[in-house]
């Protein structure tokens, strides 16, 4: 039979690591899986609202779909329940965290199905109801489907992630009405099959693609106004651009990972506007640590004075540096924090950040609370979020958050080391 219902144990249920929502290395053990859904940096997981959902018990209706995998039972969909399902039973750690899960039992009915099945259901509950981002369906329909990559995950994959590190770029209008192939082919972009070619160089491109994501950024092409005509709002440098290169030959486009001169997420620009403390403003906006910090003279106020020197260099010289730089930085926050947990003879940083975290938090605007929160950053996340910037560099490099931990950590390091 190509499906049947089974009671399968928790602990035997092994969690999909190649998950559309967030995929990670196919190699990755369930705590690894359970580690990424806590830190959620792209907001894809919201365990805590899933628990709160789901009330005071577990829902048989609702039965997850497993495929045996070399004998295994792993769990296409519904694995956010099954996350929860682990941490219940303590199959898996969870740190800090903290979160209420229903009472869920040993052993649960699952829909056991062949994979062919599965990956139909999987696309009929996700991509055709709409919670999947357009990059994640482009995915998923080539992967696993076996559909031709899209222009759009072309795209994407061309320009170093520039779609999947801009979410305002990962939207359906974007990909129907701004990036679509009329609108690619017009701003100087061809494709010969899993590759993009473009008239422009390297210069011309990132001022190309910064004018694109700004206009998306600042709604001034939207649903509402202006709509695909992504033509009619471009910069007239940028115009000059396209109508200067509209004969020359398309070429391969330069492998962008080194430039680091790419628009980072327009919500941090925002989020800077928000917060209320003094900052040091730079051309871009983009303050670490929430802006200066007033410690007192030590060790601790020496090391922080490092971080911001090497961060403004970084700042004024990014053409120099490969986009792993923030890897560094996020190291250096942890350093920091370590060193200030120590300098007051606590061992481990999370004690030394539950001391202070209550305070640090009442000191932040509501608007900064919540631009924490959306990036989930807090006191319960901080310890592995640091520890996440010393260990992964891939996921350290996402630089919404490593502004927002930055900023927790300079109003915690306020009140424990700042001048009296």
């Amino acid at each position: 039979m190509e499906q049947t219902i089974k009671y399968i144990a928790i602990s035997d249920l092994v969690l999909w690591t190649e998950n559309p929502r967030d995929p990670i290395d196919v190699n990755a053990t369930d705590q690894d899986v359970v580690n990424r859904a806590i830190l959620d940096q792209n907001a894809k997981w919201n365990l805590k609202r899933l628990a709160k959902e789901m009330g005071d018990f577990y829902d048989f209706s609702e039965l997850p779909t497993v495929v045996y995998i070399k004998k295994k039972p792993v769990v296409y969909d519904g694995n956010r329940r099954i996350i929860l399902a682990k941490i219940k039973h303590k199959l898996v750690s969870i740190g800090n965290y903290q979160i209420n899960v229903p009472d869920i039992p040993a052993q649960i009915p699952c829909n056991v199905c062949a994979e062919r099945i599965a990956l139909q259901n999987v696309y009929r509950k996700h991509a055709e109801s709409g919670s999947w981002d357009p990059l994640e369906r482009d995915i998923f329909l080539h992967k696993f489907i076996g559909e031709n990559k899209s222009h759009y995950l072309i795209f994407d994959e061309s320009t170093n992630g520039y779609i999947s590190s801009h979410p305002e770029l990962n939207k359906g209008f974007v990909r129907k009405e701004v990036l679509n192939d009329k609108n690619l082919s017009d701003l100087g972009f061809s494709f010969e099959e899993d590759r993009m070619l473009s008239a422009h160089n390297k210069d011309e491109l990132i001022i190309l693609l910064n004018d694109i994501l700004n206009k998306v950024s600042e709604k001034k092409i939207s649903t509402r106004s202006n709509r695909g005509d992504i033509l009619g709002v471009l910069d007239t440098r940028t115009k000059d651009i396209i109508n200067k290169n509209k004969s020359a030959r398309h070429r391969i486009i330069d492998d962008l990972s080194n430039v680091s001169s790419l628009p980072q997420h327009s919500s941090i620009i925002h989020a800077n506007r928000l917060n209320k403390r003094t900052k040091r403003v730079k051309s871009n906006n983009i303050v670490l640590f929430g802006g200066p910090l007033y410690l007192k003279s030590g060790d601790i106020n020496n090391l922080y004075r490092d971080i911001c020197e090497i961060y403004d260099y970084y700042e004024k010289n990014k053409i120099k540096f490969s986009n792993s730089f923030l890897s560094i930085v996020r190291m250096s926050l942890r350093l920091l924090c370590e060193s200030a947990s120590k300098d007051l003879g606590n061992s481990k940083i999370d004690n030394y950040i539950s001391a202070y975290s209550k305070e640090a938090k009442s000191r932040l605007s509501q608007d900064t609370k919540t631009f924490l929160s959306n990036l989930n950053v807090s006191d319960n996340t901080l310890p592995q979020l640091l520890h996440t910037g010393a260990h992964d560099y891939s996921a350290s490099r996402l630089y919404e958050q490593t502004i927002g931990v930055s900023i927790l950590l300079g109003a915690i390091l306020s009140i424990s080391h700042g001048k009296k």
